[in-house]
C-alpha cells in the first residue's frame, strides 16, 4: 500500500488506526508512523518538484512581470517557478485552486488587494477566507492606478475629460480588470467626487480590459501604472491622471486626481504570495526567505520600478496587519456606493 493510498484509506468512516498497523506489522508500523511525520521530512528536502504560482488573471498582466521577475531570481534556490494564469471570477478561480491544493509548499498563490481585502466585503458567499484558509508568505509589491482613456476620447486633460462626460450622461462607461477591485472602485470614487455616471464595465483581467481600451470599445480604462505604462507606447490612449497621493515616479508627468481638484480619489493596492493554510513551517520559512531575498535584490527591484511597481517585502505579520486594515477601508467604500458583487 503506497503512502498516498494509506492517507486516503485513513479518512474514510469506520477506519480503525489500531486495524492499520497491525495488519502492516512492525515494519509496517514504522512506515505508518513515518508517514504521520511527513509534512517536517517533505519540508527538509523543499521543494521536490516546480512550484507552480497560480495567477488569477490571463497571462500579459503586470501580475506576471512581477512572479517571473522573482522566480527568475529564485531559481537557484527555489528551482523552476511556473506561472500558471487562471482567470476568471475575478481571480475567485485561482483561489480556490490553491486553497485546495496539497498544502506542501509547491502550489502557491499571487494574492491582490481585491482578492484578499475587497472580495470579503463584496461578496455575501465568498467560497474562502483570506485570513483562514492562507498563509501569508510576503506583501511583495504595491502599485498606483492610472486613468486611461482611447485616444479618440476629446480630452487630453482631467478636467476637460470631466466636462464632456457630464455632457454625456450613461453614455460613457469605464473599464476595469474586474469586479469589486481597486480599479472598480477608482471609477466609482471619481463618479462620486466628480458628479459623473460612468457605467462600470468588469473585464477577466486587465490584458482583454487594454485591448479594448487601444481598440476603441470602451473609451475608459482604470489600470495599473504599470499597465499604463505599457500601452503609452503605441500612441492609442492617452493617460488623465494617477491615484497616488504624490507623482508616479514612472510617470512623473501625470497629475494625481488629488492635485486636480479631487482628494478623495486617491487609490493604491498590492500584490502578495500566499501558500495553503496548512503548508508546514519549516516550508513557510524558506519560502519567505527566499521571496524576500528576492524582492530585496537590485535587479528585482529595478524590473518592479520600471513597471510601475514599488518593492515593499513585507512579512507575514505586516502583511496580516495590510490585510485587516485595508479590509475595513474598502468596506467602507463598498457601503459608501451601495455595491454587492452578484457573480
Amino acid at each position: 500500500m503506497d503512502k498516498q493510498h494509506s492517507a486516503k484509506v485513513a479518512q474514510e468512516p469506520g477506519f480503525a488506526r489500531r486495524d492499520f498497523l497491525g495488519g502492516l506489522g512492525a515494519l509496517g508500523a514504522v512506515g505508518a508512523l513515518g508517514a504521520l511525520a511527513s509534512p517536517s521530512a517533505r519540508a527538509q528536502d523543499f521543494p521536490s518538484k516546480p512550484i507552480r504560482v497560480l495567477i488569477g488573471v490571463p497571462a500579459g498582466g503586470t501580475q506576471d512581470v512581477l512572479t517571473r521577475a522573482l522566480a527568475d531570481s529564485m531559481r537557484d534556490s527555489l528551482g523552476t517557478v511556473i506561472l500558471d494564469n487562471r482567470g476568471g471570477a475575478a481571480g475567485r478561480i485561482a483561489v480556490d485552486v490553491v486553497k485546495n491544493a496539497e498544502p506542501d509548499g509547491h502550489t502557491l498563490l499571487l494574492g491582490t488587494a481585491g482578492m484578499m481585502t475587497m472580495f470579503p466585503n463584496a461578496y455575501p458567499k465568498l467560497s474562502y477566507d483570506p485570513m483562514k484558509d492562507f498563509a501569508p508568505i510576503v506583501n511583495a509589491a504595491s502599485f498606483e492606478l492610472a486613468m486611461v482613456v482611447n485616444q479618440n476620447v476629446p480630452a487630453n486633460t482631467l478636467p476637460e475629460f470631466i466636462a464632456w462626460a457630464k455632457t454625456q450622461g450613461d453614455k460613457v462607461s469605464f473599464a476595469s480588470y474586474g469586479a469589486g477591485t481597486p480599479s472598480h472602485f477608482l471609477g466609482e470614487m471619481l463618479n462620486r467626487a466628480a458628479g459623473l455616471k460612468m457605467v462600470h464595465v468588469p473585464y477577466r483581467g486587465s490584458t482583454p480590459a487594454r485591448q479594448d481600451v487601444m481598440g476603441g470599445t470602451v473609451p475608459v480604462y482604470f489600470d495599473t501604472v504599470g499597465g499604463a505604462i505599457t500601452m503609452q507606447p503605441t500612441g492609442r490612449i492617452k493617460v488623465l491622471a494617477t491615484s497616488g497621493a504624490r507623482r508616479s515616479p514612472p510617470m512623473p508627468a501625470i497629475p494625481t486626481f488629488t492635485e486636480l481638484g479631487y482628494p478623495d480619489v486617491i487609490a493604491s493596492a498590492w500584490f502578495s504570495f500566499y501558500a495553503p493554510v496548512k503548508t508546514p513551517e519549516p516550508v513557510l520559512r524558506k519560502l519567505r526567505a527566499e521571496f524576500l531575498k528576492a524582492v530585496n535584490t537590485r535587479e528585482v527591484r529595478q524590473q518592479l520600478l520600471v513597471n510601475g511597481m514599488y518593492p515593499v517585502g513585507d512579512g507575514p505579520d505586516a502583511l496580516r496587519k495590510t490585510m485587516t486594515e485595508d479590509t475595513a477601508r474598502w468596506g467602507k467604500i463598498m457601503r459608501a456606493v451601495g455595491f454587492q458583487a452578484t457573480d
